[in-house]
């Protein structure tokens, strides 16, 4: 399958393309699904991975390729593998995670993954995301591994409960939030406890958000402009649309 004219756009972009082989598959919760690949040589040519890494698949859809954009999950650079988890809903990638099977392959585009942890180290870290951005989350926190964390979780799923986040009891507060008025609920809740949070000085915290598009942007712009975050501080990127 061809990657039409959106692979074309990637191309000019120097996008590189690789396939990736399923060597397995695990259903963490009956929404939730984690797909083990061998990575086609990306990691090698990349020289490795960074927090939050992700690439673009391809999917068949009614005959056209389709791309969405997912996180690289406990990267190997020696072993060339790492693994894909689907927050599973209808949809053409969804589908494909559901019907995986070791052997099949798929490609992917590597092109638009940047991110730098901030410097200095934060002191504190705020985290707001969903069952979509949670391989993001655990990647974040595992290369922050002393560092206290909040995190707001919009919930869709009863099984979000169960979704397999990576927190240290001691370092960690973990809200779930139930996704009402389109985001709306996550958005009043996080407005309620952030500034207390915060403080007076709230130079030593990092704000990461990743939610649906028009979520992110509104909790973005409140963390900048309202609580008066420098840009730095503040890492926003929309995960999906509602």
């Amino acid at each position: 399958m061809g990657h039409g004219w959106e692979g074309a756009v990637l191309k000019l972009f120097r996008g590189r393309d690789f396939t990736f082989t399923v060597t397995g598959t695990e259903q963490v919760t009956q929404a939730f699904r984690r797909i083990h690949v061998t990575d086609g040589g990306l990691l090698a040519a990349t020289g490795g991975a960074h927090p939050t890494m992700w690439v673009r698949l391809w999917f068949d859809r009614d005959g056209r390729p389709h791309q969405r954009g997912y996180t690289l999950v406990d990267p190997d650079p020696a072993a060339g593998t790492f693994s894909l988890e689907f927050a599973l809903h209808d949809g053409t990638a969804c589908d494909w995670a559901r019907a995986a099977e070791p052997g099949d392959t798929i490609d992917a585009t590597l092109q638009g993954t940047r991110f730098s942890l901030p410097e200095p180290r934060p002191a504190r870290l705020f985290v707001i995301g969903d069952a979509a951005s949670l391989p993001a989350v655990n990647s974040l926190l595992d290369a922050l591994p002393d560092t206290p964390a909040t995190i707001w979780c919009e919930s869709a799923h009863a099984t979000d409960e169960d979704l397999p986040f990576r927190l240290d009891p001691a370092l960690h507060t973990l809200h779930t939030v139930p996704r009402r008025d389109e985001g709306a609920h996550l958005v009043s809740e996080v407005r309620t406890a952030l500034p207390g949070l915060l403080g007076d000085d709230p130079s030593d915290a990092y704000v990461w958000i990743a939610c649906d598009t028009a979520t992110t942007r509104t909790l973005a712009a409140y963390a900048r402009k309202e609580l008066r975050l420098p840009k730095d501080r503040v890492h926003a990127l929309g995960y999906w649309r509602a």
